[in-house]
């Protein structure tokens, strides 16, 4: 703003300096005339028998009256050089103002709920244009996070109504006596129901993440134990489905992340990897140093990602698969927890394709000293 202030200040100062200008520029004139008259007027003939010239009885009075007319020219141009410098003023100050005052109008309209509004002033390559480039960028921003809301909600509309519905129709078929009391349909409904708690826990975890309120206890983590543990506990899964899960790399390295909540990320990420890798398949988890972070990728040899959908696979819910339904066990949110979670660590998460066929999740965090 520091380039404003100085137009600003340039602006009052060229009034002045105009006004001065125009006052210096015509006062000898003014005064020259009016002393030229009083020498006309003080070298006339008197009256008959009177004074001689320059001594009539009348001088000083003339003198006096040349005086006052000619300070009052003098304050008449200085006025109306002081106006049409306040005038060219105005018309400056205006370039500056009347922006300002647009983008107000358009800001009560984004606070009033229309969120494509833009302030239009984009194109200025001043202070104003980089408000204004700014304002959009918050409205840009605003609106995106507004459709992602409409959409969440959307989506979780969706996904809580189908386990909802099963549970309703469970048990009004119970209640009816179309279904029998018994274990089956009961489990039926205690399933659906804990579905349910999984996708309103795993909600609340993403919120709390992403707002910065989850509670996170940072240590230095050995990366090699927290790969072998996730690893342990997916291999009688992998093992069923016929899948090699295996891991390679370095070891030894450390990160500062929360124990649990690393071991939850490579849980997620496991889980994605075995549910989307074929039978005969494999995957690795490998542990890679690279400059002052560790890098943990996941592989597997799964159908791989589509690129239209790479940018999109840590979204809320989404499917890059249709066929994908809730009989996985999956909430839709395990990728997203992963982003919020690494994230709220203070790390980065990705993925790739990976060559001949699947798709490899990353995970960067800052190494850590060995406690």
């Amino acid at each position: 703003m520091t380039r404003l202030r100085v137009r600003l200040a340039a602006t009052f100062a060229l009034v002045a300096l105009l006004t001065g200008f125009a006052v210096a520029l015509t006062a000898p004139s003014i005064i020259g005339t009016g002393f030229a008259r009083m020498q006309r007027e003080g070298q006339g003939a008197g009256p008959p028998g009177g004074p001689g010239p320059g001594q009539g009885a009348g001088q000083p009075g003339h003198a006096a009256v040349i005086q006052q007319e000619t300070t009052q020219t003098i304050v008449v141009v200085a006025l109306v050089a002081a106006g049409a410098a306040s005038l060219l003023g105005a018309l400056i100050a205006g370039r500056i103002v009347d922006p300002l005052g647009r983008l107000g109008v358009v800001a009560q309209a984004v606070a009033g709920g229309d969120l494509r509004r833009r302030g239009g002033l984009a194109e200025r390559r001043d202070e104003i244009g980089e408000l204004g480039r700014s304002f959009d960028s918050m409205a840009a921003a605003l609106e995106a996070a507004d459709d992602s809301r409409r959409r969440f909600f959307q989506d979780a509309a969706h996904e809580l109504k189908t386990p909802l519905a099963v549970i309703d129709a469970t048990a009004t078929a119970v209640l009816d006596g179309g279904y029998d009391h018994d274990r089956k349909h009961v489990a039926t409904i205690q399933g659906q129901a804990r579905v349910l708690a999984r996708i309103v826990d795993d909600l609340r975890t993403v919120s709390l993440a992403e707002t910065g309120h989850l509670p996170l206890h940072l240590e230095p983590v050995d990366v090699e134990a927290a790969v072998d543990a996730a690893v342990a506990a997916f291999t009688a899964r992998a093992d069923a489905r016929g899948i090699a899960l295996r891991r390679s790399g370095a070891s030894g390295r450390f990160v500062r992340a929360d124990p649990e909540r690393l071991a939850q990320v490579l849980g997620a990420l496991l889980d994605n990897a075995v549910r989307h890798t074929p039978r005969g398949g494999s995957v690795t988890v490998a542990v890679i140093d690279a400059d002052g972070t560790v890098r943990i990728a996941v592989a597997d040899t799964g159908p791989g990602v589509d690129p239209r959908d790479a940018p999109h696979l840590f979204d809320r819910f989404y499917q890059g698969d249709p066929s994908r339904d809730r009989a996985t066990g999956s909430s839709g949110l395990g990728l997203t927890i992963v982003r919020a979670l690494v994230g709220a660590l203070g790390g980065r998460v990705g993925v790739e394709p990976t060559p001949g066929g699947g798709a490899t999740f990353w995970l960067e965090l800052s190494g850590a000293t060995p406690p």
